[in-house]
């Protein structure tokens, strides 16, 4: 399946992904769930190191987003020492999981003032979304963790439309 994996990840996405570098988590069917991109876009920084491609996962998450999670995430940052402390260090592993691949000194110090998904403040939240492919590549995400949780089915019952590769 993997040398499918690129025609799968624009199904899934809905368009193309210059700088896709490679599939890090898959889905019991086998297709991406998570994919990591070089942080280098037609010679621009990019910062968003992992891509939640899933799109089970995906709706799963817009509701989330729908019924007020991201604010509620926000207050428990900055209420929650513990909590707060955890989220900066997902921030700096994946500053430095994106250090290590990026090829140039230029983009690396471009990004290096910016956290996942090119976060100015780490303590505010982008999007449930970019948290989750975070937790899901391995990184130590608290709020990726506290989402992948809330999801109750974790993948489809079925190969849907978008991760089937054309035959």
């Amino acid at each position: 399946m993997e040398s499918d994996d690129l025609e799968i990840v624009k199904k899934q996405l809905g368009r193309n992904i210059e700088n896709f570098h490679r599939v890090v988590r898959r889905c019991s069917f086998g297709f991406p769930v998570v994919i990591e991109s070089l942080p280098e876009k037609d010679g621009v920084p990019f910062p968003t190191l992992y891509w939640l491609t899933c799109p089970h996962l995906r709706r799963e998450v817009s509701r989330l987003e729908s019924s007020g999670w991201i604010s509620r995430f926000e207050k428990l940052v900055e209420e929650d020492e513990r909590f707060r402390e955890r989220l900066l260090k997902a921030h700096e592993i994946v500053k430095k999981r994106r250090d290590a691949l990026a090829e140039s000194s230029w983009v690396r110090k471009v990004l290096s003032s910016v956290g996942s998904g090119g976060l100015r403040n780490p303590l505010k939240v982008k999007c449930l979304h970019l948290h989750l492919a975070d937790f899901l590549a391995g990184v130590g995400n608290p709020i990726g963790e506290r989402v992948w949780s809330m999801i109750e089915k974790k993948e489809c019952d079925n190969i849907p439309a978008e991760c089937a590769p054309r035959r």
